[in-house]
């Protein structure tokens, strides 16, 4: 069995990035919706040819390995199927409209985005997940920012930046552990020592936001729609503070350790109650005057399969409530399940492997070091499309190498955050991407600007390690 070059390696990337690169100019957004994917399977089809025909690999052992792959991503793909029941029944029974509600009424547009970055960085640190933020208060402030008219971009890059610093930052987040586990660092000198990338990472992003903000003053928003828009919601909806119990509940079931596909279920199971008792009116209306038991049932099971329809005649409204349901994350597992195929490709025919020794190769300082490592974390973002294996990958091969410079492993689980958990939400074909675009309705490249923090982590990262400040020295 042959071993592959690093030039025969890029084959398949390379490939890959030119159908990307054509699908974008062709079908612009609509790129995620079909074409995305077939490319991200043509480039396993080359990769796994290239393993079969040139390096004589066995096909059964690479098609096994390959499917594989596509298992570690089953969580979340069950995740994304429960989210989109998720909010399909938060906007029925009342949930979702009732947050709309009170941050239209509460949070002035000037100030805006900023508020959603501190909300965001509040409820990950509670929950340590950016997932379950972005799929319950996410979808809330993306409907605020549109009824406000914040462009979807700037809300997106907000909420982003706030759940991945939340995230980062907080001991219950699974990638917060995983990242020192694969370094040989511990969890708290961990955290502690991403303080001096991720807090000035923040604070910028929050001054930026700030800035951003300004340019939506409350005079150039139409109060006379937005108070439309609110008297709509109270007319179809019974709003009352008692709806906040719901995700409250989630959340501390999330902060309880509880994992997060049963917090999420039982989310939904709660929010179905929810829905009997707080909306029985707007219930009645969906099902044309009818409550027999088949009809509530039928509803209730539409909404969570295909999510909640609005009819209301206003346009922002129906297109803010006419959303969720299972069906709507089918498109975005398509995606996963496309790109997994390809990143297992790419490991089991050895060629992923070819290009890490070669980019190891390079490293002769420090700063070469932690730029090679946010870099290949990048990369594995990009090429294996799961932050999970770009944590774990990243952080095996680069610990002998940190060991060798005589730097401390918190060092290098840094360096793997700074690179892999945060940047991969920017890549359109990751799981993280392709989640929070679904979740949000907003496409990665819109959002992908204004997602400062996430921008910002892995150059002051590198910024960091090139003045040499923090660069901690393995004890004696």
């Amino acid at each position: 069995m042959r071993q592959p070059s690093v030039k025969l390696s890029l084959i398949p990337i390379i490939v890959l990035v030119f159908l990307l690169i054509i699908n974008v100019l062709l079908f612009h957004d609509d790129s995620s919706y079909g074409p995305n994917q077939l490319a991200l399977f043509f480039a396993a089809i080359v990769s796994g040819a290239i393993g079969v025909f040139y390096l004589k690999q066995d096909y059964k052992e690479i098609e096994v390995k390959a499917m594989e792959s596509i298992a570690v991503s089953m969580q979340a793909m069950m995740i994304l199927l429960v989210v989109g029941s998720l909010i399909g029944i938060w906007i029925l029974n009342g949930v979702v409209p009732a947050m709309i509600f009170y941050g239209v009424k509460l949070i002035h547009p000037t100030v805006f985005l900023p508020v959603t970055l501190i909300i965001c960085v509040i409820v990950s640190l509670a929950t340590g997940s950016s997932w379950s933020t972005v799929g319950t208060v996410g979808i809330a402030l993306v409907g605020i920012g549109q009824t406000l008219g914040v462009p979807m971009g700037m809300v997106g890059g907000a909420i982003v930046s706030g759940a991945y610093f939340g995230d980062k930052m907080s001991p219950l987040s699974d990638t917060t552990n995983l990242a020192p586990a694969m370094a040989g660092s511990d969890l708290f000198s961990h955290i502690k020592h991403m303080v001096y990338t991720s807090g000035p990472a923040v604070i910028i992003s929050f001054i930026l936001f700030c800035i951003l903000g300004f340019f939506y003053s409350g005079d150039s928003i139409d109060q006379t729609g937005i108070n439309e828009i609110t008297g709509l919601i109270s007319e179809k909806y019974n709003i009352s503070l008692w709806l906040f119990t719901l995700p409250l509940l989630v959340f501390w079931l999330v902060k309880r350790k509880v994992p997060a596909l049963p917090a999420l279920v039982l989310g939904v199971l709660l929010g179905i109650i929810y829905a009997l008792i707080f909306q029985m009116d707007h219930i009645q209306e969906l099902t044309k005057g009818s409550l027999t038991a088949k009809d509530i049932y039928t509803t209730v099971l539409s909404t969570a399969y295909d999510g909640h329809v609005s009819e209301t005649g206003n346009k922002i409204i129906d297109k803010l409530f006419s959303r969720g349901g299972m069906s709507s994350m089918l498109n975005t597992i398509w995606l996963i399940i496309s790109a997994m195929l390809f990143g297992g490709m790419l490991e089991v025919t050895g060629m992923l492997g070819a290009i890490a020794n070669a980019i190891l190769r390079k490293v002769s300082n420090v700063m070469n070091l932690v730029s090679s490592t946010v870099g290949t974390a990048l990369f594995l973002n990009i090429t294996t499309s799961d932050q999970y294996i770009s944590i774990v990958l990243t952080g095996r091969m680069f610990k002998s190498a940190y060991k060798e410079q005589n730097l401390a492993p918190k060092n290098l689980s840094r360096a793997v955050e700074d690179g892999a958990t945060v940047t991969s939400v920017l890549v359109p074909w990751n799981t993280c991407g392709a989640y929070f675009s679904s979740v949000m309705g907003i496409a990665t490249m819109t959002y992908l600007p204004f997602a400062f923090f996430n921008l910002l982590s892995p150059i002051i990262s590198i910024i960091v390690a090139a003045s040499g400040k923090t660069m901690e020295k393995l004890e004696e």
